[in-house]
């Protein structure tokens, strides 16, 4: 009873992301703005392998974001997450550098569930929400419907 209560306040604390049907299977993923340390930062979730992995907009090799178009980081084989600045290689599924100037470094993970048919993040000890809430509009392509 007490297991049953303490997911539920841990789900509480869940800050609401999308629907899980926005994200495809290694498409463009969902930014979303939080604070890290109480500085604003930008994250990305997106969904490979079936699961939704978030992290930190950041690349590990040098702290740039590292999408070449809004929401776009997968390698033209949509295999790796990869930064476009400087090319280090990331493994989607646990942030960890596979190749380029990263070296042993990882991607910043962010907490996040699907529950419900929805995508949830969770706030942490250095991670905390923001004012802003995603804006699925800014990452419409020109021309289509927000």
């Amino acid at each position: 009873m007490a297991d049953a209560a303490a997911a539920a306040a841990a789900a509480a604390d869940g800050q609401l992301l999308c629907l899980g049907s926005e994200l495809q299977e290694k498409g463009r993923a969902l930014l979303f703005e939080l604070r890290e340390y109480n500085r604003p930062v930008t994250a990305f979730a997106l969904r490979v392998e079936g699961r939704v992995v978030a992290y930190l907009n950041r690349c590990a090799h040098v702290p740039v974001q590292m999408d070449w178009q809004p929401g776009e980081f997968l390698d033209a084989e949509q295999r790796f997450i990869i930064c476009s600045i400087h090319g280090a290689t990331y493994e989607p599924a646990d942030g960890r550098c596979v190749g380029g100037p990263c070296g042993r470094g990882r991607l910043k993970p962010v907490a996040v569930q699907e529950r419900d048919g929805s995508v949830y993040w969770y706030p942490d000890s250095q991670l905390k929400p923001s004012a802003a809430v995603p804006s699925h509009a800014d990452q419409s392509p020109p021309g289509s419907p927000a």
